[in-house]
């Protein structure tokens, strides 16, 4: 344990050298901040809108049911399991902060444009620490597209090793197995939250990592 802190120690003080790194590093902070503030109030706007409700095949054919306790193990395991990657890898850090950024403004974007009501047989998802970014209001009409699915599967494209990502990538597929059985989400959503997050998590890391910073990437790896 104090061998993995000391390393993490290392990494940090060698990125936080690089001027690209601490100026990258503070932005996105800011801008996560910004994010997690707001997210309350644009939330609460879209729960009070209405929107369509779509004809989806597949959920009609799943019965409902509450697996809140499953989900919410999942997404909060798989949370602290990137805050330890995030501890020990400066890059991997930074690297998911500006890729979340970029798919959070996706989501609003999506979801502002895109109004949705909750499919048919929904049952509510009880999250105790994710409703506090909700603003501890039931919302069920953040619907396209999938902000549980576009996370966890932003998680595993920035793990490295073969392990990390064979796990996240399992526990991305059976997220999104729980929440078509939920009826949290359409299909649409779920199948259409990889293809946004994989595009954010290269335009993430085009902006952490750069072009022509020969330094910056050289640190990195």
């Amino acid at each position: 344990m104090l061998e993995f802190f000391s390393l993490s120690k290392q990494n940090w003080l060698r990125a936080v050298r690089v001027p690209e790194f601490r100026k990258r590093l503070v932005s996105g902070c800011i801008l996560i901040a910004a994010i997690l503030s707001s997210m309350p109030f644009f939330f609460q706007v879209i729960e009070r809108r209405n929107g369509m409700q779509l004809n989806d095949w597949v959920l009609h054919q799943i019965p409902s049911h509450n697996f809140s306790v499953a989900i919410f193990i999942l997404i909060w395991g798989m949370g602290f399991f990137a805050i330890i990657r995030a501890i020990n890898d400066p890059y991997f850090f930074l690297v998911f902060i500006w890729s979340y950024v970029i798919v959070t403004f996706c989501r609003a974007l999506t979801i502002t444009f895109i109004p949705l009501n909750p499919p048919d047989g929904l049952e509510q998802l009880i999250d105790p620490l994710s409703s506090t970014f909700y603003g501890h209001v039931n919302i069920t009409k953040d619907l396209f597209f999938s902000g549980h699915i576009s996370t966890i599967f932003l998680i595993f494209l920035c793990m490295k090793n073969k392990f990390d990502k064979v796990l996240t990538l399992t526990v991305t597929l059976f997220l999104a197995f729980l929440l078509m059985i939920q009826h949290i989400h359409y299909v649409i959503d779920i199948v259409a939250a990889p293809v946004f997050t994989y595009i954010s998590y290269l335009l993430g890391k085009r902006i952490v990592l750069g072009k022509s910073n020969q330094e910056y990437s050289e640190v990195h790896n």
